[in-house]
């Protein structure tokens, strides 16, 4: 009994040690954050379909997609520069691109800011996805006029200019 009572006793100290470590690496200005944004997404209706979180780890952005109601099958997901969906989805504008980078993950002149990979939609129409993006960061999101989540009605191809033929913008969310 007393062996479990030292090692409990070192495994709680080793736990506490690397616990003070990380707290103090997120405090230097390293990459590590804890920034978290949530779109609420809307179909072209204006009905709620889900969320779309953005979580700020090491390096990126964990992105988990949670929407219902869309046709199944593949959808271009992507980041746009303005933080608005309204009056029509169009009034986010285009994507997220500084560096006035062409579209595309797979694109020899890109990827722009706001690309992400395709999202699939079940046969019920339902979205359960993470994708993890290291092309934006809290002030690409948060600048003066914020940025929001568009779902495309088709795939990305991820090369073809502007879009990745993804077409029509048939849900959008705007960060928070």
């Amino acid at each position: 009994m007393q062996r479990r009572i030292v090692n409990f006793g070192f495994t709680l100290t080793v736990a506490v040690a690397l616990m003070l470590a990380s707290a103090a690496c997120g405090n230097d200005g390293s990459s590590w954050g804890d920034a978290r944004y949530t779109a609420g997404m809307r179909n072209v209706e204006g009905d709620p379909i889900g969320t779309v979180v953005m979580h700020q780890g090491s390096g990126g952005f964990l992105v988990t997609v949670m929407v219902e109601g869309i046709e199944p099958g593949p959808h271009g997901i992507h980041i746009h520069s303005v933080g608005t969906c309204m009056p029509d989805f169009k009034a986010s504008g285009g994507h997220i691109n500084v560096g006035n980078r062409q579209h595309g993950l797979l694109n020899p002149d890109g990827p722009d800011n706001g690309d992400l990979p395709n999202i699939f939609a079940a046969a019920d129409g339902t979205v359960e996805a993470e994708l993890f993006t290291t092309l934006v960061d809290p002030d690409l999101l948060m600048d003066d006029d914020g940025s929001a989540i568009v779902i495309h009605e088709n795939r990305d191809d991820h090369n073809t200019q502007p879009i990745g033929g993804a077409g029509g913008r048939i849900a959008c969310g705007v960060l928070n």
